[in-house]
């Protein structure tokens, strides 16, 4: 009985292909990337009496953008609309302060759902100076705690912070 070489060629191929596909960097099937293991650490609270009122959570896992950063303060990170009622809609003012010494550039807001809009200023906010996200909130389809999240991307270090909103949304007996 004769062999045919394409017939052994074939899956001599695959192995050496699955063989070299590791490379020289050790790795085995059962190692994680290092992405997967930042992923499983938890983020520091600061419940201590006493904490920074301006303590961000984003700080933590966020990197630093390219080029000049600078600082921004909130009045406050967290806001709570109390008890409303299914279908009313409510804005708030987030305001905060550049407290670095390069211009504020807000890249992008966006907000954790499409029944919280925020509006960021588009123009560069100056050393110094204070501004303004206007955030509203829709609960239209929502019921009882809603708690929603902003991200604001900026020229900032770390380059995003968190703001939230939360709510009860009572549903109006039919």
């Amino acid at each position: 009985m004769q062999l045919n070489w394409k017939f052994m060629i074939v899956p001599a191929m695959a192995i050496l292909a699955i063989g070299c596909a590791g490379g020289d960097s050790g790795e085995t099937a059962t190692s994680r990337p290092a992405a997967a293991e930042e992923d499983s650490r938890e983020l520091p609270v600061n419940t201590s009496p006493g904490a920074d009122a301006n303590f961000d959570p984003a700080k933590a896992n966020a990197t630093a953008p390219a080029g000049p950063t600078t600082t921004i303060a909130f009045t406050d990170y967290e806001h709570d609309f109390g008890t409303m009622t299914q279908g009313d809609a409510v804005t708030h003012l987030f305001e905060f302060t550049n407290t670095g010494d390069e211009p504020l550039i807000i890249d992008n807001c966006k907000g954790s759902c499409g029944c919280t809009v925020p509006q960021c200023p588009k123009e560069p906010i100056q050393p110094g100076e204070t501004g303004q996200i206007e955030v509203k909130f829709n609960s239209k389809g929502k019921k009882n705690q809603q708690t929603k999240r902003v991200t604001v991307n900026a020229n900032t270090d770390p380059a995003q912070t968190f703001l939230t909103i939360k709510a009860f949304v009572e549903v109006e007996p039919a």
